[in-house]
């Protein structure tokens, strides 16, 4: 393969003096890559029954691999404006008791089809507000979860978090279940910005969080932040950042809101006059990144910071570092299984997702079969073309003789266009290319989604340009 131009990657690749024009002309829509293919190719055709065999299958071929388990709450006690989530509000604790009892319904079923010897290394609740539930609500769905699956004795355990109307039962419970990290909803600090969003709570909340955190034994407290909010300023949004700091977290998230109205109709709630403009969002990114990198923190990619010797931070320079539907994970190589409403699960090469309205889900384990809703049955190509995105989005560059030699190609004609695509990026010195490695260099590492579109070999199919991805910047 012939050799591209471009700047060859440093020693020292942090991120300062960020071209905010370069970012500009990459901005663009595009998916995230949690996955590959991405959910929208995910079909109806795969139903419960293909979930069932495709189970089967696995636990044949994989009898003694480990696992990884997502559940699912969706509940919450007000609507945050912002929301992209598969969340329900509601005042009726009774409906949390309704839902825990079909969860552990999917739970049991799930752990009677997987069978005994495979063990769970990581376990993940998330939502709506996992923590919306009661202390004894969480002590219960638990124990349940403890109860039907082998659980390794050093899984990785984490739920997120939301400090409004949280107790230090609530993170008692979650201790005595087995959890040590969590992640805690912050968005933004700034009274104006919380009000029009509609999730007021005060900085204190949030110290009472680590505090009760770290007085309980969790190992890792992170944070998720929200830029590109209404009301959001360069000067506001710093000030954000500092507070944060100050809280001393492991891992920050930073996320760039998604203004996706016609997906999530709420979000009309939020006037688009009040919203930063496109340039004033790459300023507070370009400060974001900028400052925290002062304070110590890595940058990771797409979104998310964390101290040098934290697992995200050692697995990216060890190249263990793995993508899923909960952003990066350290546990590459496992199999996935979504539990509750809407969750998904990617193992062998199936990706298969859940009912995403309660009667739904309540009908299908009434009748004793599991809620699939979507799916997706990988080829062979997915599977290539998969690791070439995961390797990129995790590892900043790509080995092309291991790719060559792990799935017999000559990458240079299979992936010919893809490398031509990349030629602006290289260009602007944010990709170097060679004969034998691609690599992210650069403020290239803060377009980890456009380095990987050239490799999808579905976008011109879903119409990029539709409304179906959020902005890649």
């Amino acid at each position: 393969m012939s050799r591209l131009a471009g700047n060859r990657p440093g020693q020292d690749d942090a991120l300062t003096n960020i071209d905010v024009s370069l970012l500009k002309k990459y901005d663009k829509p595009g998916p995230r890559y949690t996955s590959y293919p991405t959910a929208p190719l995910f079909s109806p055709e795969f139903n419960a029954q293909h979930y069932r065999d495709a189970l089967q299958n696995s636990n044949g071929m994989d009898a003694h691999s480990d696992i990884s388990l997502y559940l699912h709450f969706p509940f919450c006690d007000t609507l945050c404006y912002f929301c992209g989530c598969t969340m329900l509000v509601t005042r009726d604790r009774r409906r949390i008791d309704e839902y825990l009892l079909y969860l552990k319904k999917e739970i049991d079923l799930l752990a009677h089809a997987l069978g005994d010897g495979r063990r769970v290394v990581q376990l993940h609740w998330g939502g709506g507000t996992p923590t919306y539930l009661s202390p004894d609500q969480i002590r219960a769905i638990g124990g349940h979860t403890l109860n039907r699956f082998a659980i390794d004795p050093s899984a990785e355990r984490s739920v997120e978090v939301d400090p409004r109307e949280l107790t230090r039962d609530h993170i008692t419970a979650l201790s005595e279940v087995g959890f040590s990290r969590m992640s805690m909803g912050i968005q933004d600090f700034n009274e104006r910005v919380q009000q029009a969003v509609n999730r007021v709570q005060p900085e204190s909340l949030a110290r009472d969080v680590f505090a009760w955190a770290r007085e309980t034994g969790f190992t890792s407290v992170n944070v998720d932040l929200i830029y590109g909010l209404p009301f959001q300023t360069l000067s506001s949004f710093q000030e954000t950042i500092r507070r944060v700091v100050m809280l001393d977290p492991d891992r920050i998230a930073v996320f760039n809101y998604a203004h996706v109205p016609w997906l999530k109709p709420h979000q009309k709630l939020i006037r688009q006059e009040d919203l930063p403009t496109p340039e004033q969002k790459l300023d507070i990114l370009k400060m974001t990144i900028e400052t925290l990198g002062e304070h110590g923190y890595s940058y990771i990619g797409m979104d998310h910071f964390a101290k040098p010797d934290d697992e995200l931070a050692r697995a990216q320079r060890e190249k263990t570092l793995y993508r899923n539907f909960q952003g990066y994970s350290t546990k590459s190589g496992v199999d996935l299984f979504g539990l509750g409403m809407s969750s998904i699960g990617h193992f062998a090469r199936y990706y298969a997702q859940n009912v995403k309205t309660l009667p739904e889900y309540y009908r299908a384990l009434d009748a004793g079969e599991f809620a699939t809703h979507l799916g997706y049955h990988m080829t062979d190509d997915d599977v290539v073309r998969n690791h070439v995105i995961m390797k990129l989005m995790c590892d900043l560059e790509l080995d092309i003789t291991e790719v060559e030699r792990k799935f017999s190609i000559r990458f240079s004609e299979y992936f010919a266009d893809a490398v031509a695509s990349l030629r602006p990026l290289v260009d602007d010195g944010l990709v170097h290319v060679t004969n034998d490695r691609i690599s992210v260099v650069g403020a290239g590492r803060l377009l980890l989604r456009n380095v990987a579109m050239p490799f999808d070999a579905y976008l011109d199919r879903m119409g990029v340009s539709k409304p179906i991805f959020s902005r890649t910047v």
